[in-house]
């Protein structure tokens, strides 16, 4: 992943729902950390073409949006990177990259041994630690300081 990050022109990331948000959060730390970052769906978010990565949610395996934008970037040369807990579904075949974060999602929330945490909870979670620690490991690999992504952190709040 911080392969693909780092190689990356500009980067553009999506989600739905609460995955959405965990999207948006590894957005603002890529931001943070001097990346050409974008949230799809925002106004501002720029065409994306040869050497830029389109990075998206689909937890439970597939999304219509999340199907649809893959086959935009990729139309339009963007390499596409798809995170998961489901490996075999048709959002992580369909990417250039798949990174599998196995916990539990609306796919699999049901009967047997399930999480405390309702629906999808757990892999939202599991997401937020495991984007905390790749912008870490981008921090290292580029170089920079915690001083550095602070100094990129909004002053409008």
């Amino acid at each position: 992943m911080c392969n693909e990050i780092m190689s990356a022109r500009r980067i553009a990331t999506y989600g739905v729902g609460r995955e959405g948000l965990m999207m948006k959060a590894l957005c603002m730390r890529l931001m943070h950390l001097g990346f050409d970052a974008h949230v799809v769906g925002d106004m501002t978010t720029p065409h994306l073409g040869s050497g830029d990565l389109l990075i998206v949610s689909a937890g439970p395996g597939e999304f219509s949006t999340v199907l649809g934008l893959m086959g935009v970037a990729r139309r339009d040369g963007a390499r596409t990177m798809c995170i998961t807990a489901q490996p075999a579904g048709l959002a992580a075949r369909q990417a250039d990259v798949m990174i599998h974060l196995p916990a539990q999602t609306m796919a699999d929330d049901t009967g047997g041994r399930t999480s405390v945490l309702p629906m999808g909870s757990l892999f939202e979670a599991v997401q937020l630690v495991f984007f905390d620690l790749i912008s870490i490991m981008l921090r290292d690999l580029s170089g920079q300081t915690p001083e550095e992504m602070r100094a990129r952190h909004t002053n409008l709040e």
